[in-house]
């Protein structure tokens, strides 16, 4: 029992050790139990979060495809769609998306380097190779990238073990230097590129140290020795970037030095790289687009003269601004005019439509490009049948395309051999350009866009001229008539012209009778045309009728003018009588407010004197002198500013104590300023605040504080001291201007405040403070029909879809209501038009929108006076003063030379009634007025 219990005693603590470490197993198995879960559950959560990630941006990528498969020109939803795409890792469907964009547009260097990166590492086989240097092949072609360049060639040194590989990576090499090898910032790299390869193959080709070279291996050797030579020496002769570092190098590595001629070409390249330099600083500090910069820089290199070199400057402009038409416009013109490489030329032409489909010049130019370089008709027509399609913003874009498309079919048409098939193209091609502009275009722009029937016109002249097919020239001037186009003289005598020199007297004849029952714009020119054709071709019969139906005409029109002027006197007449029973009625009114404002004043003076004393001197009675000029100049602008303070009044307009506190209850700083103190280059002038506003210098002060340091606030009162809604603002240097203009239309009270410099207008009478656009702003739109609600929030949601929005400005009148007017300034002009394609006739709160291009109508010009029409008026009128009329009315004007004309005499422009009439078959014709001399002006005075 004794060992039994001693086994015990001495197996205790090891089961008690023992259910201690299972306790402690279990402890940690449920700790561990509850860290999964914990973990689980985070896991769970992180799993929702991604599932609904994925869920909405599945969501948005459908919203994307479904959008573009409505509308498939739409650049920014290709682009969002494949970033998208991107982020999914949703390969097999990136692919496709990018496939589709490159169809349409050119991609950015950014999405060329992702898709080439994408492609890159999928490579599995030699044949994936080749569908990779393929996508090169495309990407070099969009714009010249040194970046896109450099993977090429990177990725081609992988592929150098193949056969041919050295070849061919040196033919990419090669072409790459062809095309960024003078651009002055990247071009080195390549050039370092193609170096570095060389000399890595030289590498393979030395013998090993202490070896003999077979004559083999010392060819070879010589041959790359050369290779690298050439490559330095070429290098040299370019301007690049860090030209020194690379004369070093070459004085390193060439164990004979540089030759001399090395070396003059190396000054040379530095010369001209001096010249380059200030260009290329300046689009280094500048920002993008940097377009001017650009513009600055080709304009340098064309004066130069170097093609490569103004090629590679204006390929480099293009990829920062591709979506600028004109500089489209302005690198293709140069290309086909100096340049004239056929691949190069249409090349350009290529990117530049798909850059900006919606420019019809660069249409047009590219036909003539393909049709000046003789490429196959197959090619020009699909050419032409893109540009239909590309959507121009206005319809005259689509008369001008059809117009060079059927120059060229004519071009193509040889009109010796009768019934040829070009000439079947041709007819077939004019009547469908007008059966698209009366269906397609006129649907889209509610007009034809040829409102002269032009295309008809020039069908007509071809059907007269080569075809000699004078009948269909007769009905398709027919139809130009029936269009609306029979009232105008200048279409009649073009129809007469085609028949005086394809057809014959009698249908002459006939044109001109009918233009001249027609005509309503200058029927006298259309009837002396009639007159003058039967006496050169007609006998007397057709001279008789041709008189007969002039006199007609002109009697008749004669008539209906004189119903018109006799109208419109009555009209002015009755206006007139009409303002002279106003100017009676107001009388009483005006003698009965000039006697309450005598009244009142006599009363303010009975005040005056006595809080001021009678030995006060009242404002209305001093006399100013020549001492006083600046001071009154002074008061002219700011009524009682730098005065005494008015006395007090029993009946104070509204808000003359609140504008006039501080006066009575604490001393105020003098602000009695002289006139010369005055700048106007420093100060601001503030308008359209309100009249009721508390102390408008103080809170004036408190507006433009931040501005800069203030000077002096002049805000202008009534003689009554009621605040007249501006002032001016004086800063102490001009520096505090630019940033208060930033200021206008702040609202203040409810009303928008106008900022705008301080002119003197008496000194700049041309000055104007409208600072927007009067002309046509492609990339801005025009939106009306707004609800008057409208926030710039909501317009601003309702256009961010179309593109980058940079400004959004709401019309509103001078008390700051909304018109239901805005303009929207798009990012460029492809964002507009889309814009305008997609907002143009949408609904916002029950409200039809009209959108257009912004095309602001030009603002009217004052008419300048003109000397009087009337008999004796050979002086022009005398013009106002700067006073306006004066009191006297008095006509210094003898009677003889200012009595009024007779309607005869003012038919005839003032000759008199003594005007040429002619017998029977002549008409009366207006003539030209009578100069007279001092002898008649002697009889006119001495008459009587």
């Amino acid at each position: 029992m004794a060992a039994t219990s001693n086994e015990e005693q001495t197996l205790l603590p090891d089961i008690e050790e023992e259910a201690e470490g299972m306790e402690r197993e279990m402890e940690s198995e449920v700790d561990e139990e509850e860290r999964m879960g914990v973990e689980q559950t985070e896991e769970d959560e992180d799993d929702e979060d991604t599932s609904e990630d994925e869920r909405e941006n599945e969501a948005e990528i459908q919203r994307l495809e479904e959008q573009l498969s409505i509308n498939v020109f739409d650049y920014n939803c290709h682009v969002d769609l494949i970033k998208l795409l991107g982020q999914e890792g949703k390969l097999h469907r990136l692919r496709k998306a990018r496939q589709k964009m490159s169809e349409l547009f050119p991609l950015t260097e950014e999405i060329w380097l992702d898709w080439l990166k994408d492609e890159i590492r999928l490579t599995e086989d030699e044949s994936d190779r080749e569908k990779v240097y393929e996508l090169f092949e495309r990407a070099v072609k969009d714009y010249v990238c040194p970046e896109i360049w450099l993977e090429y060639v990177q990725y081609s040194i992988g592929g150098m073990g193949a056969e041919g590989g050295i070849q061919r990576v040196r033919s990419i090499f090669e072409r790459a230097l062809t095309l960024v090898g003078l651009h002055v910032t990247k071009g080195a790299s390549i050039w370092e590129a193609y170096r570095e390869f060389e000399i890595a193959i030289l590498s393979t080709v030395q013998p090993p140290p202490g070896s003999v070279p077979s004559q083999e291996q010392q060819k070879l050797l010589t041959a790359q020795l050369e290779r690298i030579h050439t490559l330095f020496r070429r290098q040299l002769a370019v301007p690049l970037m860090d030209m020194e570092g690379t004369y070093t190098e070459y004085s390193d590595w060439a164990d004979d030095g540089v030759p001399e001629t090395v070396t003059h070409q190396y000054r040379r390249a530095l010369q001209q790289m001096g010249k380059c330099k200030p260009y290329e600083e300046a689009l280094l500090v500048s920002e993008p687009p940097k377009l001017a910069e650009y513009q600055a820089y080709i304009d340098f290199e064309m004066k130069e003269g170097d093609p490569a070199r103004v090629q590679i400057i204006f390929e480099r402009a293009l990829a920062e601004n591709c979506l600028v038409p004109d500089l489209w416009i302005k690198y293709t013109t140069y290309l086909d005019r100096q340049l004239k490489i056929k691949d190069v030329v249409l090349s350009a032409h290529e990117r530049a439509v798909r850059n900006c489909p919606w420019t019809m010049g660069l249409w047009k130019s590219y036909i003539l490009a393909l049709e000046r370089h003789r490429e196959d008709h197959t090619t020009v027509a699909d050419v032409f049948e893109k540009a239909l399609n590309a959507g121009f913003i206005q319809a005259t874009d689509y008369v001008d395309i059809w117009q060079s498309y059927l120059d060229y079919l004519r071009r193509r048409v040889d009109f010796s051999k009768e019934g040829s098939r070009e000439l079947d193209e041709l007819r077939a091609a004019f009547t469908r350009s007008l059966d698209y502009l009366k269906q397609d275009v006129e649907e889209r722009f509610s007009e034809t866009g040829d409102l002269s029937c032009t295309i008809m016109q020039i069908w007509a002249r071809i059907e007269a001229l080569h075809c000699k097919n004078m009948q269909k020239a007769r009905e398709l001037w027919d139809s130009i008539m029936t269009k609306g186009n029979a009232k105008y003289a200048n279409m009649w005598l073009e129809y007469y012209n085609l028949e005086r020199s394809h057809g014959d007297a009698t249908h002459c004849r006939k044109a001109l009778h009918r233009a001249v029952q027609c005509t309503s714009d200058y029927p006298e020119h259309v009837c002396e045309v009639l007159l003058s054709f039967e006496r050169v071709e007609g006998s007397l019969e057709d001279w008789d009728g041709a008189v007969q139906k002039t006199e007609t005409k002109l009697n008749r029109l004669n008539e209906q003018r004189a119903r018109v002027a006799e109208k419109e006197a009555r009209q002015e007449g009755e206006k007139g009588e009409h303002r002279r029973k106003a100017k009676a009625d107001k009388k009483p009114q005006k003698k009965c407010q000039k006697a309450n404002r005598t009244r009142d004043k006599r009363k303010a003076e009975d005040e005056y004197e006595e809080e001021w004393g009678e030995d006060a001197e009242l404002p209305s009675k001093r006399h100013k002198g020549d001492g006083d000029a600046a001071e009154d100049l002074m008061d002219t602008e700011s009524g009682l500013f730098g005065r005494r303070p008015p006395p007090k009044r029993k009946n104070e307009p509204p808000g003359y104590r609140k504008n006039q506190q501080g006066e009575t209850d604490a001393p105020r700083q003098t602000q009695d300023t002289s006139y010369e103190q005055r700048k106007d280059e420093n100060s601001i002038f503030i308008s359209n605040l309100p009249f009721n506003l508390e102390d408008p210098e103080n809170k004036l002060r408190e507006l433009f504080r931040s501005c800069g340091t203030i000077q002096q606030v002049r805000p202008v009162f009534t003689p009554k001291g009621v605040f007249r809604g501006y002032c001016y603002v004086q800063f102490e240097d001009r520096l505090g201007v630019p940033e208060a203009l930033k200021l206008d239309r702040l609202d203040v009270n409810g009303r928008p405040m106008f900022v705008s410099p301080c002119v003197d207008k008496n000194k700049n009478p041309d000055f104007k403070v409208f600072k927007y656009n009067t002309l046509m702003e492609k990339h801005k739109i025009f939106i009306s029909g707004l609800p008057y609600t409208c926030t710039t929030e909501q317009l601003e949601q309702l256009c961010k879809e179309q593109g980058t929005i940079k400004a959004i400005r709401l019309v509103t009148n001078r008390s700051g209501k909304p018109k239901g007017l805005a303009y929207v300034e798009y990012e460029n002009e492809a964002q507009a038009s889309q814009a305008v394609l997609k907002l143009d006739g949408t609904m916002l709160e029950n409200f039809k929108l009209s959108v257009a291009i912004s095309n602001p109508p030009s603002r009217k010009i004052e008419d300048k006076v003109v000397p009087s029409r009337v008999l004796g008026a050979a002086m022009p009128r005398q013009l106002q003063g700067a006073r306006g009329k004066g009191r006297t009315q008095l006509s210094l004007l003898p009677r003889s030379l200012n009595r009024q004309s007779t309607p005869d005499a003012k038919a005839e422009n003032g000759t008199g009634t003594d005007g040429v009439h002619g017998g029977t078959g002549t008409t009366n014709l207006p003539t030209q007025m009578k100069t007279l001399s001092n002898e008649d002006f002697a009889r006119m005075l001495l008459k009587k």
